[in-house]
């Protein structure tokens, strides 16, 4: 029986687990604005090639220099490389501050206005093992962030997806030898640069990094009772990851589950967070797993039922009732206390004024309709203003699709009139 469970749960560990087949992408982003924008940090043009998703070579066009973002480029990418791609991506700078004008006219946009134009072109592969399979390329144009014109692999033809679109489409598909061009690129120079460049990097790409792993929970904000049960995976790469939260070891659902996305860390890693919401006296058991190819086996960690800060705010709950309960106390005591006084005050009034009755004369010592010479209460002062001082910040964000592309491109193709 035990031998038969073992089986078991190694069967359900490998249908959790499937193979890996590694996933690689290479593109190359170029984006240009229609006038200059005084902020730090945002150039007129840039452009930069991205491998797995880490950036390996940048220009701008305030450096105009393509220059090396990885080691392991500068050291293996001979000098006459960075002197080429420096004069293609002054090309390209040119080219798109001329397109960026083109563009502006054919939508009758306003000039003093901020326009946007992006490149985004590269490809794809798929490994599993020692085979290499070309997975899909990607040749495509945004304009202000939407969509303006993208190239069909498939059917070797450009996809105008607004009527703006359509003078450039017509145009360049009227180049047959231009598209040719484009596919044979996406689907085999691509590939090829991008097979080199995994060689170059070598070490660093191909061993890639394993995830540090947490699972925690907090309590949940719209609902007291509830807890939003987290698992948190970060510093691995490449991004392929499995993680999943688990309920007595079976995977929740995913329309249960709150993703965050895989999103990039700042040294080239990257991370993941899934959360649930979840009963806090939930009792059942629940852990974090996650698997990726750097991993001899997957990561498993159990949650241990706590949640930091609903303990925290038991306490306080806890605090504030003791407080509330000696506050009523002590303003019960005074108050038996001041009647008392009170009592015993009015007591001895009476006692005097029958001692004098015989002599009409002496008048009590106490005023005329009774009351107490002790302090009336005077001198708490009115709340001050708190003093407190605002300020805002004004940001001014620019906001687009983010693309990336490769550095190759066909100067006669890109012509937008």
């Amino acid at each position: 029986m035990g031998l038969f469970l073992v089986l078991c749960s190694v069967f359900l560990l490998g249908a959790a687990v499937p193979a890996w087949s590694e996933k690689h992408s290479l593109y190359y982003i170029y984006t240009a604005l229609s006038k200059p924008v005084e902020r730090t940090g945002i150039y007129q043009f840039t452009a930069m090639g991205l491998l797995d998703d880490r950036e390996i070579d940048y220009y701008n066009s305030e450096g105009q220099r393509k220059i090396p973002k990885q080691d392991w480029m500068k050291e293996k990418m001979q000098e006459d490389y960075w002197e080429k791609g420096t004069q293609s991506r002054k090309s390209k700078e040119q080219w798109f501050n001329v397109n960026v004008d083109i563009l502006m006219k054919r939508m009758r946009h306003n000039e003093s206005d901020v326009h946007v134009l992006q490149w985004r072109h590269g490809c794809e592969i798929e490994k599993q093992g020692d085979e290499v399979k070309f997975s899909k390329g990607i040749d495509e144009y945004s304009y202000d962030g939407d969509n303006f014109l993208s190239f069909d692999d498939k059917e070797s033809q450009w996809v105008a997806p607004v009527d703006a679109a359509l003078p450039t489409k017509r145009k360049w598909d009227n180049v047959p030898i231009l598209n040719q061009y484009t596919k044979g690129y996406l689907e085999k120079e691509c590939v090829d640069w991008l097979n080199k460049f995994r060689e170059y990097g070598d070490e660093e790409l191909r061993n890639g990094s394993p995830p540090e792993v947490d699972v925690f929970a907090k309590r949940c904000t719209s609902d007291k009772t509830k807890v939003k049960l987290s698992c948190f995976a970060t510093g691995f790469y490449p991004k392929d990851v499995i993680l999943s939260i688990r309920k007595y070891r079976s995977p929740l659902p995913e329309e249960e589950i709150v993703s965050s996305g895989i999103r990039p860390n700042h040294d080239g890693t990257f991370q993941l967070k899934k959360s649930v919401i979840i009963q806090e006296d939930e009792k059942a058991e629940y852990d974090c797993f996650v698997s990726h190819r750097t991993l001899p086996v997957p990561i498993v960690i159990k949650w241990d039922g706590k949640c930091p800060d609903c303990t925290e705010g038991n306490m306080m709950s806890l605090v504030i009732g003791v407080v509330i309960g000696v506050v009523l106390m002590l303003g019960v005591g005074g108050l038996i206390f001041f009647l008392k006084k009170r009592r015993n005050s009015g007591q001895q009034r009476a006692n005097n004024m029958t001692s004098n009755i015989g002599n009409p004369t002496e008048m009590p010592k106490t005023k005329i309709g009774g009351g107490s010479d002790s302090d009336s209460g005077k001198g708490s002062s009115d709340p001050s203003p708190d003093g407190s001082s605002t300020s805002s910040q004004e940001s001014v964000i620019l906001m687009s699709k983010t693309s990336t592309g490769q550095n190759q491109p066909s100067e006669g193709q890109a012509l937008l009139k």
